[in-house]
């Protein structure tokens, strides 16, 4: 059974990217304050904990795809997060178990998307991110919001079969 994605409408294709129009979605989303691979580890487990029954009714959560995070800073803060499948509003989802998960409305919009496979490393996540940026500057579009990388794949799938994206909003 397939996982349940965020939908889109596609508008366009650039220089090796898509520009997508993103329907509003609910995520559930943790700040964690580690270097990126530690944050990103850490805040699968939070939220997978909260989808898995740690939560105000014990409600089990259908997994989704991608887990969505911060493309690393300087900061050293990422957060992490999962978007909740769409038979759920934001009003009947439980309440988190702890005060590091939150529930909220998040709204990318429109939306340059770069794909690439193998390991989402902070470094190759840098790499795609950097490379994503310059297509679209030279294009013509306007960053407007943060860079975040989607995993789509589970630890177990190899190098060569798995699907990340690199996503900007844009104007």
């Amino acid at each position: 059974m397939a996982l349940e994605t965020p939908k889109y409408r596609f508008i366009s294709k650039g220089n090796g990217y898509e520009i997508r129009q993103y329907q509003s979605m609910i995520i559930a989303s943790t700040k964690v304050d580690m270097d990126y691979s530690q944050a990103t580890s850490t805040g699968f487990r939070r939220i997978a904990n909260y989808i898995f029954g740690g939560n105000s009714t014990g409600l089990s959560i259908e997994m989704t795809a991608p887990v969505m995070s911060d493309v690393p800073n300087s900061k050293n803060i990422c957060e992490v997060m999962f978007f909740m499948p769409s038979e759920h509003s934001i009003n009947d989802l439980p309440k988190p178990n702890t005060i590091d998960v939150r529930i909220k409305e998040f709204d990318l919009g429109k939306a340059a998307v770069l794909r690439f496979g193998g390991w989402a490393t902070k470094e190759r996540v840098k790499h795609y991110k950097e490379k994503l940026k310059k297509r679209i500057l030279a294009e013509g579009h306007n960053v407007a919001g943060a860079f975040l990388v989607a995993q789509y794949n589970s630890p177990w799938v190899i190098p060569p079969f798995r699907k990340n994206e690199i996503i900007v909003q844009i104007n």
